[in-house]
This record gives structure tokens, sequence and C-alpha cells, in this order.
């Protein structure tokens, strides 16, 4: 089983990834995380929802000076921005993704408290455990289906 990250993410950036225009997800602190393993997306205030996933293409890491011209074709990040997120670290880290699947319709926070007691999204993000991705998946499919059958 790969590792799955229950990852949080500000609104803007995580439409940018699910339209595609955003194709590395930016951290200051290196996830464990291998090409393969998966990603599941959770938008932060104000849109709380659990929207999407993706799998894990590489993880690459640079000083911020380098790391900004190997992402900043694909990061959705202007330059100012990147250097405010980065200011004094001393290495950036930048997560690849491939195999985007976004949910449709998204599964709000009270869905997931109504099916998951003591679900909490996450600051920044982290890890599931099996039992937790399996109990995740069935939410939604659950929400999907719902949905498909309206």
């Amino acid at each position: 089983m790969p590792n799955v990250l229950l990852l949080s993410i500000r609104p803007k950036y995580a439409n940018q990834l699910f339209n595609g225009t955003k194709k590395i997800e930016l951290r200051r602190v290196r996830p464990r995380l291998e090409p393969g393993d998966i990603v599941v997306v959770y938008v932060s205030a104000p849109d709380k929802v659990l929207s999407g996933f993706f799998e894990v293409e590489d993880v690459i890491q640079d000083r911020p000076d380098i790391l900004w011209y190997k992402v900043k074709d694909n990061a959705g990040i202007e330059k100012k921005d990147f250097n405010e997120y980065y200011e004094e670290a001393a290495v950036g880290y930048g997560i690849c993704l491939k195999l985007i699947e976004h949910f449709e319709p998204p599964v709000t926070l009270q869905d997931l408290r109504a099916k998951w007691a003591n679900f909490r999204p996450p600051q920044s993000y982290h890890y599931l455990t099996t039992s937790q991705f399996e109990h995740l998946k069935s939410i939604v499919e659950d929400k999907m289906a719902i949905m498909s059958d309206k």
C-alpha cells in the first residue's frame, strides 16, 4: 500500500491544481512521499471540502533560489509569493503530481464529520492509515453514488 497523505491546500492553489495549471505543490517541510504515493486534497477555508487526490510523480528538493527555476512554470505561484513562502528556509520541496482525480461534487467538511466522528482537517498535512484511507474512500464513493442517482 502506498503512503497516503491528507494535505490541506488553500482554495486558490487547489483550483489551479484541479484545472491543470499547477503541477507542483510546494512545501517547506519534506513530506515522507515517494513516486506512486497518494495525496488526498482537503481545500481549506472558506471552501472546507475534500476535493480530490493525485498520485506523486516525484519529490524534488533544492535551495529556494535554485528550486524557483525548476518549478516557476508549474507551481502556480508568483516569484514574490514564492520568496515570502521560503523566507529563511534553507531547502524547499516540490511534490510533482500526476493522475489527478477531482471529486464532483466535493465532500464537505460537514459530510465528512457526519460519517467520521473525529475527523479533523490537517493544519498542513498528516498521513492516513490504511483503514482511514478505506473509510475516506467509502465516504467519497457514497457521496458520488448519491449524486449520480439524482
